[in-house]
């Protein structure tokens, strides 16, 4: 391995089928350069939008003896990527990681929960405050409007936003406790969707916004954040990085839209890996 080689430790649940989770991040972020060890949370069949009969086996009772085969060796990440969380036992059980081999480490935090004004129906009402405790550890958080007001115990609001209600969340969301805030699903004219992002240590807010494609697609926000802290990772500034990883997520829907390919399957963002090389100077 190059000694200079980066290491970014994917903490993700492992869908089989279906594009989403690690078998998203891995090989995106890894393309670009970066090492990716991972740490599966659980093994599905698929993922759970729009299939039945899907296995599912939770891999809690292996982190921490996984953790501690890691501090025997003495490792430390330069990152750490965290998605999917199935249990506040999991949510600790990350803090702990990132207490233990993230020393140092850039923590990027997805708190995938809840989309279209809704908690996910496996998770308690409570759970947001435990993803809140975690996002507080964060440098960077990705949260779609739904999951950031829920950590905010807010009403969800329905779009178009104003700049003005999007800059609060930001701000608020930084009060949290990252220097950095990128939220997804954001848009002040029903054909442009993109994201917002919050710089706190500089005060800087960006945005960036592409066409808006019609249909749900499965796996999009792990296709977003998985480039997103790509670029970061590469040194990338965090407006460059969120105007690559929605272009390259909008790229991907694009593409899977005009194949009329089963949705459920995923986005074909691997098609598109050497047009974001490039666009990240590499």
């Amino acid at each position: 391995m190059n000694g200079n080689q980066k290491r970014v430790l994917a903490i993700h649940d492992i869908s089989c089928v279906g594009k989403c989770s690690l078998t998203v991040a891995l090989p995106i972020i890894s393309a670009t350069g970066i090492e990716v060890p991972s740490l599966p949370t659980a093994v599905l069949s698929t993922h759970t939008g729009g299939f039945t009969g899907f296995t599912y086996r939770d891999l809690t009772e292996d982190m921490i003896p996984i953790l501690d085969h890691w501090n025997s060796l003495d490792l430390q990440f330069e990152g750490i990527y965290t998605g999917f969380l199935g249990s506040f036992e999991q949510i600790d059980i990350v803090c702990r990681i990132c207490d233990e081999v993230g020393k140092n480490a850039t923590i990027f935090v997805d708190p995938v929960m809840a989309d279209n004004g809704k908690l996910y129906g496996i998770f308690p009402d409570n759970f947001p405050q435990g993803m809140k405790k975690l996002c507080s550890k964060a440098d960077v958080i990705l949260p779609n409007v739904t999951e950031a007001v829920l950590m905010l115990e807010e009403e969800y609001v329905e779009g178009p936003y104003t700049k003005d209600y999007v800059e609060g969340l930001l701000k608020r969301l930084a009060a949290i406790g990252p220097r950095k805030v990128v939220l997804t699903g954001i848009y002040f004219e029903e054909n442009r969707l993109g994201a917002a992002a919050y710089d706190a240590e500089t005060g800087e807010i960006s945005y960036f916004f592409a066409d808006k494609i019609p249909g749900y697609y499965h796996g999009t926000g792990d296709v977003f954040s998985s480039a997103a802290v790509a670029a970061l990772m590469n040194g990338l500034p965090l407006s460059k990085a969120i105007e690559i990883a929605v272009d390259f997520t909008q790229r991907s829907i694009v593409r899977t839209y005009e194949a009329k390919s089963d949705i459920r399957y995923g986005v074909n963002f691997e098609a598109g890996i050497p047009k974001l090389l490039k666009d990240m100077g590499l």
